[in-house]
């Protein structure tokens, strides 16, 4: 008989008892992660928002703005099915 798995060992989803599957947790990743994970620059990202091109960030407060990591990972994915 297998133990029930901790909820620390789910990394990034959320146990919610009442429903049937893990919750996904959305993180939000600065411009410099951004920058990482696409390989642009922050002068084309913001041009590519511009044009509706890429994911628009949210406001944290102030002057402060991150994208949500699934709408990153997304774009991305988005850019590999179309290149092939």
């Amino acid at each position: 008989m297998s133990s029930p798995v901790p909820k620390e060992a789910i990394v990034g989803e959320e146990i919610d008892k009442e429903a049937t599957e893990p919750r996904r947790v959305t993180r939000l990743v600065r411009l410099p992660e951004v920058q990482h994970r696409v390989g642009l620059g922050r002068s084309t990202i913001y041009r590519w928002m511009a044009e509706g091109k890429f994911p628009r960030p949210v406001q944290l407060g102030g002057y402060s703005v991150a994208w949500a990591e699934s709408e990153i990972d997304g774009w991305v994915a988005d850019r590999i099915k179309h290149s092939t």
